[in-house]
Formats: structure tokens, sequence, C-alpha cells
């Protein structure tokens, strides 16, 4: 039985390499024509890490990325609201999270995969299900391509998606967020930490990534598809957030303007089902999340775990249906909680009370919390 994936982004790549490791017939088609290096960096927290050391990728990961053994939810005068150290999360899981440039760690696993099972330039068109159950893809190319299964991993903008499921819709935050990556050496203090800083309605985050590489991110509240301004990114940040720590305003001038990415910050209203027939959807194609608990990557990474071990086990089948039994109420529980959260960084009102309540919420909670979303299980 063989498998085509559409799209070989994150959620695209590590499903081919569980494949890979399982022994699964399966093809990726990438509309690309080469995988360049864009996008800024990724928090990979330890439940997407048990996955990549289950296929044998954690090393390479570790020595490209920077582990994150703190993680502070800060004021923008970098006052610790809610401060989090990783230590019983490492030694329950092994290790802790590890921030990446989301290039390298698409290089890492795109480097796994034999060359002769991913085809670059292959834009997906549309697919037509045939009389004896294979599916014909179609390509932008006028080419076409046979197949028993079809698996939608080609984001949250998803033309499998759009296909299978027309009346899906996503959903504007109100918040837009800019993504840099800084040439600059963070102090000791910061080297294996994560932060958040919450100030009037924005907020800034920061995290190394690798060595002397410093990933981080801004959100503001805005309309939708203000992508307007410019050459005048840099100019507009530093004006944002000139009330924010010093550090901050380095970051963003030690950034190059043309590499300051801008978008706006959407998720996917919930789906009731991610399958149809023989075609499936995963990862932010099926379930994109707000990335405000750090879990978009993360969750598309379970989606091949989870995938690859229920086809291992019942060859020959259509295991669709039990692959969404199996991941849908955690992910929707994810995707809830990260757009509460959002809303919540940037009320205008009530932000001392906020404050309060997370400062005041035991650390046990939140660390049972982040347990639970980290477990993996065993699929039979």
């Amino acid at each position: 039985m063989k498998y085509s994936i559409i799209g070989a982004g994150i959620g695209g790549l590590t499903t081919a390499l569980a494949f890979e490791k399982h022994g699964i017939d399966y093809h990726i088609f990438e509309k690309a024509s080469e995988l360049s290096e864009v996008g800024a960096g990724i928090w990979l927290a330890p439940n997407a890490l048990q996955v990549l050391e289950h296929l044998g990728v954690l090393d390479d990961i570790k020595a490209k990325g920077n582990s994150i053994d703190r993680i502070t939810l800060g004021k923008a005068d970098l006052n610790p609201i809610s401060d989090n150290f990783q230590d019983n999360i490492k030694k329950q899981f092994g290790f802790s999270t590890i921030a990446i440039h989301r290039a390298e760690l698409q290089k890492i696993l795109f480097n796994k995969i034999p060359k002769e099972k991913i085809s670059l330039a292959k834009g997906f068109q549309s697919f037509q299900k045939l009389n004896d159950d294979l599916i014909k893809i179609k390509f932008d190319d006028k080419s076409e391509f046979l197949t028993d299964f079809l698996i939608g991993a080609d984001g949250i903008n998803s033309k499998v998606r759009k296909q299978l499921f027309p009346n899906s819709k996503t959903r504007f935050s109100g918040q837009t967020c800019w993504r840099g990556v800084a040439n600059i050496k963070l102090s000791k203090e910061f080297k294996n930490r994560g932060m958040e800083l919450w100030g009037n309605q924005i907020r800034f985050g920061i995290s190394k990534i690798a060595k002397d590489k410093v990933y981080w991110f801004a959100v503001a509240l805005d309309r939708p598809n203000q992508k307007n301004d410019g050459d005048l990114k840099k100019q507009k940040l530093l004006r944002i957030y000139n009330h924010f720590d010093p550090l901050v305003k380095e970051l963003i001038s030690a950034t190059s303007e043309i590499a300051i990415l801008r978008n706006d910050i959407n998720d996917l209203e919930p789906l009731k089902n991610w399958h149809k027939g023989n075609v499936c959807l995963i990862g932010d194609a099926g379930h994109a999340t707000t990335p405000n608990m750090g879990q978009g990557g993360a969750q598309a990474i379970e989606d091949a775990y989870y995938l690859s071990n229920l086809i291992k086990s019942n060859l020959n089948e259509n295991i669709f249906k039990f692959f969404q039994q199996k991941r849908q109420s955690k992910v929707n529980t994810i995707v809830k909680q990260s757009w509460i959260t959002g809303k919540m960084a940037h009320w205008k009102y009530g932000k001392t009370f906020r404050n309060f309540l997370l400062k005041s919420m035991p650390k046990r909670i939140l660390e049972n919390k982040m347990k639970e979303m980290y477990k993996i299980e065993k699929v039979l």
C-alpha cells in the first residue's frame, strides 16, 4: 500500500522519516524547487523530542540547537511573573525543550530521507478518487501520480483540506507577529533560558537557538493582512518596544531588515473530521494552532509517530479513523488553550490581576500540566 505525502514541512518530513523507519511505502511531494533557509526559530518540547529520539535524529538536533532549561514569563523590564526551571521535566523525560532554527530542523529531517522518495517542484493541484480505491494526484506541472492513500501535510492553507473540506475556515486571532534571528552573544544568564515578556497589549519572546544566534518574536494587536510596513519594520518595532528592557532593542537592531518576517497569527477552526475515505490531514493542515503553547510543530511531530505506528500495526487497512480517535482530544485541548492564552496576554484591562494569578499559581500545578502535555503513549 502506497502513501503519498503532500508537503515537506516539519510534519510531512517527520511522517516520511517515521514511514522510512517502519518500512511503509511512501513518496513525498513538495511545491518548492528547493528547501531554502526560511523561517526563524522553533521550540521542540519533550513530546516532540521523544518522537525525534525514536526516529534517530535527536543527537543531530541537539548539536544544531540549544537546550532551554528555564522558561520565564516576565514583564517588559525582565522581572518574572512566572519562572519555571525544567529540572523535574528533564528528570522524567530525559531532556527539556530545545530551541532550533526551523531551517536547521528541516535540513536534518530532509537529509535522512532517501532522495528517490521525495519530489521537489511538485505543487499539488487536486486529487481524484478512482473506482478501484486508488487516488489520482494532479500537480501544477500537469503530471499525475497514483496512490492508495493521500496525506495532506501542506500547512494551515492546505489545498488538500480545501478540496476535502471546502467549508473549513481559518481564524484570525487579532494579532500579528514579527520574527527574526539576531547574530549576537547573550549573557550567561540567558544562555539556556526561554523568555516571553508581556507589556501593554504587546509581548516579546527571546531564546538562543545556536552559538551567537538568538531567535526573537514580537506580537501586537493589528488588523489582518497589514503587510505594508516594508522597509520600516525595524523602525516600527523599535518604536513599539522602546519601553522594554534594552536587550529587546539590541535584538531588533541586530537583525537585518530583510530577515524580519511578519505574519498574522491564525489557527484553524477545529474540524469534526480530519479524514474522508483514504485521504487524511495531519499537522497544521488538520489542526493548526496559534503558537502560544509552543506546540504547533510538536503536534505535527506527534501525528507522525501515531500515524506510522498505527499503520505498522494494521498493514493493508485504513487506520485514519483510529488515528483521529487517538489524537483529536489532545490536539483540540491545545488549540483551545493556546487561543485563550493568546487573548489573555493582550488584555487591555485586568493585567495586574492576571499577573497576580499567574505569579500565585503553584509551580506543581503548572509542572503537572506540562508533564501531561509531554506524554507520548505507546501504540499497539
